[in-house]
């Protein structure tokens, strides 16, 4: 029973000091986000936003590996983003909310209707049209801003509806990594490569298997499976997730417990990237990547392309209508409970936040359109709808929500 309680209250302490750096990296993706709209829009500004256009190369040798720095940003940066985004899922997956199917069902529904509702809305809005491909990009919740935003209502939000959430984006996140690396190739598969990927994690999966814990080894093999998967075709960042899959997330001790010990290599890297993704690669990739264009050639000279309505609809109307219709298909099939001392008006709040999707939802409007024009209505969408989602969504709880909620 002790080991028990002294584990909650470990839980709880961690949650909450995810909660106070998410809500400050959540301000400075804002700011980071608002300075790249200006860098765009302001001719005073204007370097900064060219910047991220200005080619970055390697020599190998003779040879020269060149890329604009926007790119090193979305693929090696994003990489690194998306293996602390895997270690974050593995260890919800062993120890976490998501350790149990009865503690992974409803958020398992919840993030299943928040990814299905806005790609139908979208295509709905979109079917025929050049812009069909980007379906995927209202799916995605962008979880550092969505739970910064929770922070902002301090003990007044239960504690069982901050922990759905965190619980609801991983699930979210692990869809959204499906979808990017099934439906969003960088480029033409090459096969070979995607062998010697294989070959290269089953490597890795055999250093798990030995109890080799050398960070050192596995980030070499890691870097070494990141050019693989990049030369393959399949996004490059999916190797980051892969990676993460294949820490060791044992102590030295045998049993459960020691998977949620701050000496597994799995929490120590988790704790090691964790400031750097959301002080570091979260506000430089808002900064190359949220400037948009703001006028009326920007937006077809007064004809919005469907991909605008689509995307709000799909982020504003179908996550929150998605997250609610299917949390209450879990419980109606007693397939799982809501969270103590939640009640549905709070689901649907917390569904309207799921609405703030950003980061991934710019990162696949990258992926989703090569027409510059597109990608552009694309990120406008995505932001205006993002800051909608965020002020209606913490107003909503605010409402739903009392002083007392932080004791259940």
């Amino acid at each position: 029973m002790r080991i028990n309680n002294m584990y909650l209250l470990r839980r709880r302490v961690l949650l909450n000091r995810m909660l106070h750096s998410s809500m400050t990296g959540g301000v400075l993706l804002l700011i980071c986000a608002v300075i790249a709209v200006l860098a765009a829009n302001v001719p005073a500004m204007r370097g900064l936003h060219d910047l991220w256009s200005v080619n970055l190369g390697v020599s190998f040798g003779d040879g020269v590996f060149s890329m604009p720095l926007r790119l090193w940003i979305d693929d090696v940066l994003m990489a690194v983003f998306f293996f602390s985004v895997g270690l974050e899922i593995k260890r919800e997956l062993l120890v976490g909310e998501l350790s149990t199917m009865k503690k992974a069902a409803l958020p398992m529904f919840a993030a299943l209707g928040g990814m299905i509702f806005p790609a139908l809305i979208y295509t709905a809005f979109n079917a025929g049209t050049p812009s069909a491909s980007g379906w995927g990009i209202p799916m995605a919740t962008d979880i550092a801003f969505a739970i910064g935003v929770l922070s902002l209502l301090g003990t007044r939000c239960p504690v069982g509806l901050k922990v759905f959430l965190v619980a609801l984006a991983v699930v979210d996140d692990i869809g959204a990594i499906i979808v990017l690396a099934v439906f969003y190739p960088s480029h033409d598969i090459h096969f070979i490569y995607l062998l010697y990927a294989l070959i290269t994690v089953l490597a890795l999966v055999a250093l798990n298997r030995a109890g080799v814990k050398s960070a050192l080894l596995y980030l070499a093999l890691g870097v070494v499976l990141f050019v693989f998967v990049f030369r393959s075709g399949v996004h490059a960042t999916i190797a980051g997730v892969i990676l993460a899959m294949t820490i060791p997330a044992r102590s030295s001790v045998g049993d459960v417990r020691a998977f949620s010990g701050p000496d597994t290599l799995l929490c120590r890297m988790e704790s090691a990237l964790h400031p750097w993704v959301t002080f570091f690669i979260m506000p430089v990739f808002a900064l190359a990547n949220a400037g948009v264009v703001i006028d009326a050639s920007a937006l077809g000279q007064g004809v919005m392309p469907a991909v605008i309505p689509g995307v709000f609809f799909g982020l504003l109307v179908g996550k929150p209508l998605g997250i609610l219709t299917f949390s209450w298909l879990a419980v109606k099939l007693r397939l799982a409970d809501l969270p103590s001392g939640t009640k549905w008006k709070q689901v649907l709040s917390l569904g309207i936040l799921g609405g703030i999707g950003f980061t991934m939802s710019i990162f696949i409007d990258n992926l989703a359109f090569s027409d510059p024009y597109l990608v552009n209505a694309g990120k406008i969408a995505i932001l205006a709808t993002s800051i909608i989602a965020a002020c209606t969504g913490v107003a909503a709880l605010y409402m739903t929500t009392n002083k007392n909620n932080s004791k259940q």
